[in-house]
């Protein structure tokens, strides 16, 4: 065996040992008190400093900067809010189960510490919905609803899913699918925005353009297809098996049929055997996929509390 290999099977069988012990973080993260005000269910208290910079633009108080290279962090979590916002009238309100939403929240902050981005706050909630649906707003505001993860049937699905969400936020296809938009034409710098006026307007036909494209239309495919690979990546650099994705993709196939289709990831994501068969190539990737974690038993001892 040479060095190379020997150390790369190191790394799987260390990786391996760690979400045995761990699999994969203790479950401490607490998620905020329920409510429809998503500023209030992020931040009660009033304490997350980007948090009220965000709500304060929302509400026309603060300013949104814009940069010539691209939309600066600030502006992405303003505009991820009032879609999250617009997420929660569409889709309902977090299951009210705190214990439920600190499971889904930790094994979120797992994956976002192995994606390409994990150096921004992350938020996970469950939502009370019969739809098979998960989508992620800019700034890191991640939905899931709770058909789709009682539907599930391990962790290392849950995992890849999340890490599918990470994916768009991480590559933020989103802001991708805006950044030529009217709003941000010519502008190097915007000052403090009036939201009676003009500007005002523009940013909420703004808001209403992506709230098209991630409620109704959905992203460019080869976006998902992209999300899909990070959902494998990410999930895998975490110590879950990435064969999750595809099991979850097989599990939307089967249920079809039976499900409501607007405004889910049915008619919001590519045809399900052409993501299978991408899906399927990355695989090739993970020779180890077999040995990495999938940890049944926990997952369904949340599973079992919806």
């Amino acid at each position: 065996m040479n060095a190379k290999q020997s150390k790369t099977d190191w790394t799987h069988k260390t990786r391996r040992q760690f979400l045995k012990l761990a699999a994969p973080l203790a479950l401490t993260l607490a998620v905020p008190a329920y409510a429809m005000d998503l500023f209030k269910v992020l931040d009660p208290e009033g304490k997350n400093e980007d948090i009220q910079k965000a709500k304060q633009a929302v509400e026309g108080l603060g300013s949104l900067a814009q940069s010539a290279k691209g939309i600066d962090y600030e502006t992405e979590f303003t505009i991820g809010e009032s879609l999250a916002l617009e997420g929660f009238q569409r889709y309902g309100l977090p299951v009210e189960d705190k214990k439920l939403q600190d499971y889904v929240n930790t094994l979120g902050q797992a994956v976002t510490k192995n994606s390409i981005r994990p150096d921004i706050e992350y938020y996970f909630v469950i939502v009370q919905s019969p739809l098979y649906n998960a989508f992620a707003c800019p700034g890191g505001i991640v939905f899931v609803s709770s058909q789709l993860v009682e539907s599930m049937d391990d962790e290392a699905e849950l995992a890849c899913v999340l890490a599918h969400e990470v994916g768009h936020v991480s590559h933020k296809h989103a802001l991708h699918s805006i950044r030529r938009a009217k709003f941000f034409e010519g502008v190097g710098k915007l000052g403090t925005i009036n939201m009676d006026g003009e500007e005002g307007q523009k940013y909420r036909s703004m808001i209403g353009d992506l709230q098209t494209v991630l409620f109704d239309k959905g992203l460019d495919k080869k976006m998902e297809f992209e999300a899909d690979k990070a959902g494998m990546e990410f999930a895998y650099r975490t110590g879950y098996d990435p064969r999750g994705m595809i099991r979850v993709l097989e599990m939307l196939e089967a249920n079809k049929d039976s499900a409501t289709i607007k405004g889910s990831w049915f008619s919001t994501h590519p045809p399900l055997d052409a993501r299978l068969e991408k899906c399927h190539q990355h695989l090739k990737l993970y020779t180890d996929a077999s040995a990495m974690a999938t940890v049944k038993d926990r997952f369904m001892s949340y599973r079992n509390r919806f």
